[in-house]
């Protein structure tokens, strides 16, 4: 419900290409990704974990074909799938040729892995025979033996030149329908390759930082990559590449997109000040106990817990719903304005249960039953507080006279008038 503000740089101009029912490219929105870690002969597993990513926020699964059962699986899973299924095919283009079969909605491959030319022209026409796209996926690990050699090293010119020969393999067929990512674990090479990869080619790019790691450690690379490129209006695809349950790769990915202004909100969005020696609760316990209540109900809002009736409220104006703590009460506020004010034992129920009620009724309708009497309670709590901080007026000045005779005393009776 929170009002999203746009990105300032301008999405990078692309072809389009389809993955089954969602467009990448071409201005389309930034889909998110992920990979199954199921064997994909295992049809009832592999199905559950796909739902499980589309609930996270996935748009496109990719799963291994590796063994004629993957593909004889895959031919399984694609009716039954949510979204549509990339297959992922690294050493046998008859695992290509086989998922191609099987009906999937693209393919990944990885030019390093897959070499000879005319396979990877075979699968390229049966692609475009079929119009099923294909991502070059290029990664910095797996790169030819040649390109090593001829760069020094995986060098963002070393990936960039792997996805152009795989191009003008494709070229040769006619067949133009692909995607491109150039990841590499580095994410100063990723960055620089991606960018030398967007002034290259007009085709869309699927980013990532490849082999990141467990979180939270990978989170962070993953999202010093993929957003310092987006902030930049690079990419139209992603995928976080994390040691971890890859719902947490979906997870990741949607709420990024939904922070940085290029999604919007499908679920909770719950921010909340880091706390300080100002705060009046403990923020974190609140916050956490607010994040999995409000999570269980899946409520598509911002909501704020703030620690501190001071600034909070106007510090997180921006968002749909907040509490703040102060003098044993939470001022409940939307949008900024305190609609009613709560015993601080209470904060998060009610906060839990005026979420539900925003939702319901919109933010008209509940600024519109806010308590009459609230931001006369809040700001006579306000005051008070101040007052008991030594922070109005002319309590101030004096605590200023105080410390400062402190000081001085401590620095050997030295003041304002004694040239130091």
């Amino acid at each position: 419900m929170a009002r999203a503000h746009e990105l300032t740089a301008a999405r990078r101009p692309t072809r389009q290409i389809r993955v089954g029912s969602v467009p990448i490219g071409g201005g389309a929105p930034v889909s998110v990704q992920s990979m199954t870690t199921t064997k994909t002969a295992d049809v009832d597993a592999t199905l559950a974990q796909i739902y499980a990513l589309a609930a996270a926020g996935a748009d496109i699964v990719r799963c291994t074909c590796n063994e004629e059962a993957a593909a004889e699986g895959l031919a399984r899973i694609i009716p039954r799938s949510p979204v549509p299924i990339v297959a992922d095919v690294h050493f046998h283009h008859e695992m290509a040729l086989a998922a191609l079969d099987a009906g999937v909605h693209g393919l990944r491959l990885n030019p390093g892995n897959l070499r000879k030319p005319e396979e990877i022209k075979q699968v390229a026409a049966e692609a475009k025979d079929r119009g099923v796209p294909i991502r070059i996926g290029v990664n910095a690990g797996s790169l030819h033996p040649d390109l090593y050699k001829r760069f020094g090293g995986a060098t963002p010119e070393a990936l960039v030149e792997s996805a152009r020969m795989e191009l003008a393999y494709f070229a040769e067929v006619g067949f133009n329908d692909v995607k491109i990512s150039v990841k590499a674990s580095s994410v100063p090479l990723m960055i620089a390759a991606y960018r030398l990869a967007s002034e290259t080619f007009d085709h869309p790019l699927h980013l990532g930082v490849t082999e990141a790691g467990p979180p939270p450690a990978g989170l962070i690379k993953g999202t010093a990559g993929i957003a310092t490129l987006l902030a930049e209006g690079i990419g139209d695809t992603i995928r976080y590449s994390l040691t971890a349950d890859p719902v947490e790769e979906a997870r990741a990915g949607r709420q990024l997109l939904e922070a940085l202004g290029l999604r919007e909100r499908k679920g909770l969005d719950l921010i909340a000040c880091p706390s300080c020696g100002r705060a009046e609760i403990d923020v974190i316990d609140v916050a956490a106990r607010a994040q999995a209540a409000l999570e269980e109900r899946n409520l598509p809002i911002q909501v704020a817990v703030m620690g501190c009736v001071v600034n909070g409220p106007g510090e997180a104006r921006e968002a749909d719903l907040g509490i703040a703590a102060g003098r044993h009460r939470g001022h409940l506020f939307i949008r900024g304005k305190i609609v009613r004010v709560v015993p601080e034992a209470d904060m998060v129920d009610e906060l839990v249960a005026e979420a539900e009620r925003l939702v319901a009724e919109g933010v008209e309708a509940r600024l519109a039953a806010a308590d009459a009497d609230a931001e006369a309670e809040a700001a006579a709590d306000r005051a008070d507080l101040l007052q008991a901080k030594g922070t109005d007026a002319n309590a101030s000045e004096v605590t200023v006279a105080r410390i400062r005779r402190k000081f001085g005393e401590g620095l050997g009776g030295a003041g304002e008038g004694d040239g130091h």
